[in-house]
């Protein structure tokens, strides 16, 4: 009876696989530059439970303006001649924050190349945590 239903509704089965490919295979929503994308209200939790050391890698002018408590600034320019700071935080996870979430990648491939394992940016960077009315430090 199934198979009869399968060969009469073939068309269903093909788009149900079309579907199901494309869910697997979102290469924007889980990663970024070997990183694990999370939201604001994520940030947080993954603080809290995995001691994560929070990174903005923004301008020193930029983050002056406002970032989230307990980050350090890292700016991107001087990252890579800055990871002897970074040493001390090696065994924990690191969560990566730019402005928009988008140069998060590239501070990202910096670091998984020098062998930090467990990296997360913030989507949608600081921008988006001010969307959620969360609070930005100044100064």
């Amino acid at each position: 009876m199934f198979l009869e239903f399968a060969m009469q509704n073939w068309y269903l089965f093909v788009m149900l696989a079309a579907i199901l490919l494309l869910l697997a295979f979102d290469p924007g929503s889980r990663s970024v530059g070997g990183a694990t994308k999370i939201s604001a209200a994520q940030l947080p939790q993954i603080q809290a439970r995995k001691s994560a050391v929070l990174v903005d890698i923004r301008k020193p002018e930029e983050f002056d303006k406002g970032h989230i408590e307990q980050s350090i600034n890292l700016p991107l320019e001087s990252l890579e001649s800055s990871l002897k700071k970074l040493n001390k935080y090696r065994g924990k996870p690191l969560i990566l924050v730019c402005q928009s979430g988008v140069s998060v990648a590239k501070a990202a491939a910096t670091l998984k190349k020098n062998s930090f394992e467990e990296l997360y940016v913030l989507d949608g960077g600081v921008a988006s945590w001010s969307k959620e009315n969360l609070p930005l430090i100044r100064g």
